[in-house]
């Protein structure tokens, strides 16, 4: 297998891991209703369905109201240009056509699945998806080698009457368009002046090119190069997409057409751009390199000859990439949610300018925190919005919609656009940024050095090697550094040059002091000096602990080999609880996420220990950037049934009242109280303002039980239980937990050491 990338995060086995397990694949449908009584069975089947069936055969724009077209995409392939690797079959296509569904719901919520068509001929591909393209609202193209994805395209626009949009060309060319406009801003350029060289006329570049001029671009400033030299007018030999874009030009090779341009886009290869070339461009000059995975040249080298350059590339490593998420989403959403007729010019303009627009307005934090914490701000190095913008998703489709209305091709117009943009706001799922800002903000904290203490073990080294690679911190591995690197080598991983670091118990140079510290603390409950000399050096737990207790390490992640209370007790008897430990797992369910205590420590908490815990999970939800609104989980509905564990918890809302906490809270109830405010008319009196997402459990057997019930049903992403409260941040996981979950834990682990050291 080709590799993908140098700053690839992650090994071959990991990628096939995740598309292998715990389910094959990375969609799967879910039905929009119940389905749970035989009415629900009558209205959506037999004999209910075939009142929608007659209205849509009277008006078959009536789809779009009794079905789910009108927010549902096609992702189609016939597999002949899959990402760099070429024409690999229809077949081979399939994860990447799934993975541009997924990327559809968790950009813009647009419903997506993927057709994969076996055939090479575009007549009998245009006949498959004219035949079948009524069932969608849209149709996304994708992975269709060059000259024949025009031909489809253009084929499939005039033959359908639904949204048909070629992502490598046209989502590319949004991108690309939309940095320019940008660039030209930050240089003093005007679009209608500068000269524009094209290296690449695939299809990528010949739409590029098209979408430049159609933002303003004037023709005759524009030279196309490709693998044979300049497409000058007469040139012979060249189709007919290549030559509407020939110019009368004297010259014939890049370097010629170079001397002088403003602008040079590369759609081709690594090392078509020389550093000769870049010099003799025109003061300020616009380079954006976008092949993958390698540019046309580096940043690095056009910098040696040109410090006033503006580049970009399509490298997430480098500063302004030029990332397709930006556009197809929310192309998509804002043409669907006006059920357009077409994807035409106006709509791909509209949406790059709207991506440049949004770029110049303030970055707030959260985007910048994705930056490694670097404070982004409108300039040669911020001309494209970041793919994790937030404000993405509410931002560009109104643009979209606009345009599509303005130029006839909506069937639906919006009336009120300021509506629509706040549905837009709240349409996105919350609970799917919480990793992504929770690893932003560990980046951007100082670098902290974390314990990973089974570091023998192949999923404890790959999950280093990854929380390195992504650039989370520095992992230290406890372990023997021989079978380490054994163990590393037979992963297909080589972490060499990166820093990762190796600490054997036996060897440490610090072996005598960690024994005397650990003696002093354990000497009064029973233990000999021996007792701890061999604990410092056979038992990675003691070791690791140490390291973090002394200041060598900031946090630790153990668990992989031995279970939770063992490895709790272990790590207990060398660091100390700051105030109340407790354990919180985190829920990610469809628009919301939910963190459910104590799942791990408190057996049966008394009513002064739920009340501690309340306010342990509160304070740690803050820090992970929530409001907490605390519910008390009970089968009592606030005294009724009366019983001793309900009791229990109203004698701990009774001490919160007393002590005046910062935060929401409420209880005892069930979980239909806490989580639907609408279930809450016969209580009046609740002090709830929304649904709870912190849900405090009357005891440690129902926590555990439900967060793993409904893990077990597919019902949520759960993450932990989460360990809290300890004088440095320490995570176990599950026996023989997954390298994701290894990374979570670490990252958790070095996120909440930060946010300690912040408070400090």
């Amino acid at each position: 297998m080709p590799d993908i990338t140098d700053k690839q995060t992650f090994s071959d086995e990991d990628a096939l891991d995740f598309h292998r397990a715990p389910t094959p694949g990375k969609i799967s449908m879910a039905p929009t209703k119940p389905m749970a009584t035989q009415r629900d069975l009558s209205l959506a089947y037999s004999p209910g369905v075939a009142v929608p069936v007659l209205a849509i055969a009277g008006d078959a724009d009536k789809a779009y109201d009794y079905t789910s077209k009108g927010n549902m995409v096609a992702v189609i392939s016939n597999g002949t240009a899959i990402l760099g690797l070429g024409n690999l079959g229809h077949m081979a296509s399939k994860p990447v056509m799934e993975g541009k569904s997924v990327l559809f719901k968790r950009f813009a919520d647009v419903d997506s699945f993927d057709v994969e068509v076996k055939t090479t001929d575009p007549d009998e591909f245009v006949t498959v998806v004219k035949n079948i393209g009524d069932t969608w609202g849209g149709i996304n193209l994708e992975d269709i080698k060059s000259p024949e994805c025009f031909e489809i395209e253009s084929q499939l626009q005039d033959l359908l009457d639904i949204p048909v949009f070629h992502d490598d060309q046209h989502g590319t060319a949004i991108i690309s368009t939309a940095g320019l406009i940008n660039a030209c801003h930050i240089a003093g350029k005007r679009l209608e002046d500068v000269k524009v060289v094209l290296t690449g006329a695939g299809a990528a570049g010949l739409s590029s090119i098209g979408l430049m001029k159609a933002a303003g671009v004037r023709h005759e400033n524009t030279v196309i190069v490709d693998r044979d030299g300049v497409v000058y007018r007469g040139r012979p030999n060249i189709d007919q997409w290549k030559a509407a874009h020939a110019t009368d030009t004297p010259h014939r090779t890049l370097a010629e057409a170079m001397v002088g341009a403003d602008v040079v886009i590369g759609l081709s290869a690594k090392g078509a751009i020389t550093k000769e070339m870049v010099a003799s461009m025109a003061p300020r000059p616009i380079i954006f390199a976008m092949a993958n995975p390698d540019p046309e040249i580096t940043p690095e080298d056009v910098l040696s000859v040109r410090s006033d350059a503006i580049i970009a590339t399509g490298r997430s490593d480098y500063p302004n990439q030029v990332n397709n998420v930006l556009a197809f989403p929310y192309l998509f959403r804002g043409a669907l949610d006006v059920r357009a007729r077409q994807v035409n010019h106006e709509m791909k303009v509209a949406c790059a300018q709207a991506l440049a627009a949004l770029a110049r307005e303030d970055v707030p934090d959260e985007v910048a925190a994705a930056y490694r914490g670097r404070k982004l701000k409108f300039g040669a190095d911020y001309i494209i919005p970041t793919p994790f913008d937030p404000r993405l998703i509410w931002y560009i489709p109104p643009f979209v919609a606009k345009a599509a209305m303005d130029s006839g091709v909506a069937r639906r117009p919006i009336e009120d656009m300021d509506a629509y943009r706040a549905s837009l706001r709240r349409r996105l799922d919350p609970s799917a940024a919480l990793m992504q800002n929770i690893s932003a903000a560990v980046r951007a904290a100082p670098n902290k050095r974390v314990v990973f203490a089974e570091g023998e073990e192949t999923s404890v080294i790959r999950a280093a090697w990854a929380f390195k690679q992504a650039e989370l911190g520095t992992p230290i591995l406890v372990g023997r550094e021989e079978l380490i690197r054994q163990n590393a080598a037979e992963a297909g991983l080589n972490f060499d040059d990166l820093g990762i670091e190796i600490a054997n118990a036996r060897l440490s140079e610090r072996n005598v002091e960690y024994t005397d510290w650990l003696y002093e603390r354990l000497q009064r409950r029973g233990y000999l000096r021996r007792d701890v000399q061999r604990m410092i050096n056979q038992d990675r737990n003691y070791f690791a602990a140490t390291l973090c207790a002394r200041g060598e390490a900031d946090c630790m992640v153990t668990g992989v080999t031995r279970n939770f209370n063992m490895a709790l007790r272990e790590v207990r008897r060398v660091l100390d609880v700051k105030e109340r430990m407790i354990g919180l797992s985190v829920l990610l369910a469809k628009g919301r996420t939910l963190f459910v205590a104590d799942t791990s420590i408190h057996e049966l908490p008394n009513a002064a220990e739920l009340a501690e815990i309340a306010v342990q999970a509160a304070e740690t939800v803050r820090k992970l950037g929530k409001t907490p609104r605390v519910a008390f989980l009970s089968y009592s509905t606030f005294g009724n049934p009366p019983g001793d564990r309900a009791e229990k918890v109203r004698e701990a809302i009774r001490l919160l009242d007393q002590r005046g906490v910062d935060f929401e809270y409420e209880g005892e109830m069930p979980p239909e109280l806490a989580l639907d405010p609408d279930a809450r008319t016969a209580y009046p009196f609740m002090r709830l303002t929304g649904h709870a997402n912190v849900l405090v459990m009357p005891a440690i057997h129902s926590a555990a039980i439900s967060t793993r019930l409904v893990q077990a049903l597919g019902g949520a992403t759960v993450i932990g239980p989460l360990l809290v409260g300890l004088e440095k941040s320490v995570q176990i996981v599950s026996l023989g937990a997954s390298v994701s979950e290894i990374l979570t834990a670490a990252t958790f682990a070095a996120y909440e050491e930060g946010a300690a050291a912040g408070e400090e």
